[in-house]
């Protein structure tokens, strides 16, 4: 896809390369080493992703962990995510995976986690 940010991505921002994933650091990060995991093949959503690419994502997420807790032994916690669908909040039409590293005290109250996107349903 020509106009795909993603498919044209500035080599210069790769920060990790696999067979079927690319790593780059999110623009807008949530926290420090806040990564995007995203596909090389042009495809909108993880349920678009063949079956070799569904086995690599365990790989990628494993090998990225380690790597941010040996550069911040603070990082205690991890929120992994996707969003797919407009409706789900999807900017980018490419498939790609959020792995936001967490800290004790990074949010107040972080119960909940994930469920955060609708904030009213974070607590329960």
């Amino acid at each position: 896809m020509n106009n795909c940010i993603f498919c044209n991505i500035e080599e210069d921002l790769i920060i990790h390369e696999y067979n079927h994933f690319y790593v780059i650091r999110d623009a807008f990060p949530v926290t420090p080493l806040h990564s995007l995991i995203i596909t090389k093949r042009h495809v909108v959503s993880y349920f678009q992703c063949s079956q070799e690419e569904h086995n690599e994502i365990p790989i990628v997420l494993d090998t990225l962990k380690t790597e941010f807790k040996i550069l911040d032994e603070s990082i205690t916690g991890f929120n992994i995510g996707m969003n797919i669908g407009k409706d789900a909040g999807q900017t980018i039409f490419h498939c790609h995976i959020h792995i936001i590293p967490r800290r004790q005290d990074d949010t107040p109250n972080p119960k909940g986690g994930v469920r955060g996107v609708i904030p009213l349903k974070q607590k329960y």
